[in-house]
């Protein structure tokens, strides 16, 4: 049996294009003058609000900038990003764009970082490192602070699986991907919410950590991150697809593949962990742009 080769792309970054247009990697905007199956890349200057992008930063940009490009908050870059409201970000240097979405609101007395977390369904981590908060800070009466991806209350006569995630409205494409690990239960599936999606499309498989994680399909690799909070996915990958959607493996362990790397269905990308935000081994599997069939 031929073994497969994975391919590499050696320079994800060059650039194509006027200097006005952002250089993204998402969805088709991969910038590359020849893509990993020899086309010509497109130019995608609004990304899909729903894809994680990848961002090249070039001479005399700034966070706000970047962030009015992407039309989100320059906190939803720092906390992607892991970087410090005081740090630098250099020519080069990729930044990914995670379409954070969440809940504003207002202090009001009384009222504690833990409090706010609970009220909302958000985790104290991100909510403090969101906002560039301290664990113990007092907060102001009438301060604004963000819960990303933060969910209202849900009514007692409210099925609970209509509101506890988003994006999972996409088309079904059937025998497309595969599940990522061999078994795994989904820790998250209850009665009120039996397929156990949460978050952006997502489900957690609970299996033991080491678990080889495998391609769902076959893409490219436009981002595979280790080390860092990395907005609570800890060690992750994100895998383009040529149907126009993304996939997402996060807590993982350690990452085997990289950046610009073209895999093919089935193929060990990685091993399951506890990275990031997390409290057990499981790989936290997201589709972006369809729907979840695990």
């Amino acid at each position: 049996m031929p073994i497969l080769q994975a391919l590499k792309i050696e320079d994800l970054t060059s650039a194509i294009g006027g200097s006005d247009g952002p250089i993204i990697v998402a969805g088709t905007a991969i910038k590359a003058d020849v893509g990993p199956l020899g086309s010509v890349a497109d130019i995608q200057d609004n990304p899909s609000p729903d894809q994680i992008s990848i961002y090249v930063v070039r001479e005399g940009d700034t966070l706000a900038g970047i962030a009015k490009m992407f039309n989100v908050s320059v906190n939803t870059v720092l906390w992607a990003n892991n970087i410090g409201r005081n740090d630098i970000i250099r020519v080069g240097q990729t930044l990914i764009i995670l379409p954070v979405s969440g809940i504003q609101y207002q202090v009001k007395k009384g009222d504690t970082i833990e409090s706010i977390a609970k009220k909302w369904n958000g985790d104290v981590n991100e909510i403090i490192q969101f906002n560039n908060l301290s664990l113990n800070q007092s907060l102001a009466v009438g301060a604004t602070i963000i819960i990303p991806d933060g969910e209202a209350p849900i009514p007692p006569s409210t099925n609970v699986s209509a509101g506890t995630y988003r994006g999972g409205s996409g088309p079904n494409y059937a025998g497309y991907y595969i599940r990522p690990v061999t078994g795994g239960r989904n820790s998250r599936a209850t009665p009120s919410n039996p397929h156990g999606l949460h978050g952006y499309n997502a489900v957690d498989l609970a299996v033991s950590c080491g678990t080889p994680i495998v391609a769902s399909a076959s893409g490219d690799v436009i981002m595979s991150r280790s080390g860092g909070w990395n907005g609570g996915y800890g060690n992750f990958i994100i895998i383009n697809h040529l149907n126009g959607t993304q996939t997402l493996y996060a807590h993982n362990s350690s990452n085997i593949i990289g950046t610009g790397w073209h895999v093919v269905r089935g193929q060990v990308i990685g091993y399951v962990g506890a990275t990031g935000n997390t409290t057990g081994c499981h790989v936290h599997f997201e589709i972006r742009g369809a729907k979840n069939p695990f």
